[in-house]
């Protein structure tokens, strides 16, 4: 979903010349989706399949949510024509929630036949599916018996999909992970992060990387590259044999504990003190504060904090960050652990932005 774009369009010989460089040095697995890069992705990738394809595993997904099985098999029949593929390995229903499974289910013909028939007939060869839902319904989705494999959020910043990883793993269904890197967050350099490990690493990107990787229940880690720069140090990352010992892997995860108890002692993220009657988003704030003060990433922080500044909701601007605090005190009435959350917005704003 990162190929190198010029406006709206792919720049197709570098984003090829890119992906070649990959499969020559030996990543073996291309994860893409009808609407990526302006719906260009697919193309792209297929054109850079030629040549490669019994070597490439390629996953795709489809968006579709509704009750019309031939739509949701229109856009499969759309993806094999974009990667002019005669199959795809890995098909996904995206960004799938078990609400959307349980009214398939009561369909007397859903997509959830469609996708078995397909699989039969050999247009895929197994069954997945991306999820944002809870790790709860997560795991009932994987009691199914329908899956395959599954793509979930995990890094050092989100470990909360562990469970399900690990259940995943028991029941022999592959696992691959979005946002190793923490969707760019942990790309910038972080000298808090780099002293959880005992020993040199080159970047804060490579130690999320391979602490992805060190977790035994991930199959494959999906992470966006646009430059050749970037595909020649995560395979470098990638090709490590032990990308981290038992003993380095306890020390890191024992100090994102001490964060993370950190991080509740200013907030849990529970949510009691919302909604705000002035629209500020009072847990993503002092999220961000924390990606800052615990972290030590000021860059990230404070990117994101400005784009708290430009929320739209119903097309009508509607500020979310600390700075849109009228002080009215609503929040604290609210707050279980009666923080002072008018002073820590107020923080938050003169720290993140300055």
């Amino acid at each position: 979903m990162r190929l190198p774009m010029e406006g709206n369009h792919v720049k197709t010989k570098e984003a090829i010349d890119i992906i070649h460089r990959a499969f020559e040095l030996g990543v073996n697995l291309m994860d893409t989706a009808v609407g990526y890069c302006n719906q260009e992705s697919e193309i792209t990738i297929g054109k850079a399949l030629k040549g490669w394809r019994d070597k490439i595993v390629v996953s795709t997904k489809n968006p579709y949510k509704g009750s019309d099985p031939n739509e949701w098999r229109a856009l499969l029949d759309q993806s094999l024509r974009r990667l002019d593929a005669d199959y795809i390995d890995i098909y996904n229903f995206h960004s799938f929630k078990l609400e959307e499974f349980q009214r398939w289910e009561k369909l007397a013909h859903s997509p959830i036949d469609e996708i078995k028939e397909a699989k039969e007939g050999g247009l895929i060869k197994h069954i997945g599916f991306s999820c944002h839902d809870t790790p709860a319904n997560m795991i009932k989705l994987l009691d199914t018996g329908v899956f395959e494999s599954m793509i979930l959020q995990y890094n050092l910043l989100n470990t909360t999909n562990k469970e399900v990883m690990a259940y995943a793993k028991a029941k022999g269904i592959g696992i691959m992970v979005m946002g190793p890197v923490g969707g760019g967050r942990l790309a910038a350099p972080s000298k808090a992060l780099l002293e959880m490990i005992g020993k040199s690493v080159n970047s804060t990107a490579e130690l999320a990387l391979r602490f992805v990787l060190s977790n035994p229940n991930v199959s494959a880690a999906l992470s966006g590259m646009n430059t050749l720069e970037m595909v020649e140090e995560n395979v470098a990352t990638a090709s490590i044999e032990t990308p981290l010992t038992l003993a380095e892997r306890k020390q890191i995860l024992e100090a994102l504990e001490e964060k993370k108890k950190l991080a509740d002692l200013y907030c849990t993220g529970c949510g009691y003190c919302m909604p705000c009657p002035n629209g500020v988003d009072i847990p993503r704030n002092f999220e961000l504060m924390n990606h800052y003060r615990l972290y030590g990433l000021g860059n990230h922080a404070k990117r994101q904090y400005q784009r708290l500044a430009g929320r739209v909701v119903d097309g009508v601007p509607k500020p979310a960050w600390a700075a849109a605090c009228q002080e009215c005190g609503e929040c604290e009435k609210k707050c279980p652990q009666n923080i002072e959350i008018r002073k820590q917005l107020k923080e938050t704003n003169a720290t993140l932005g300055s």
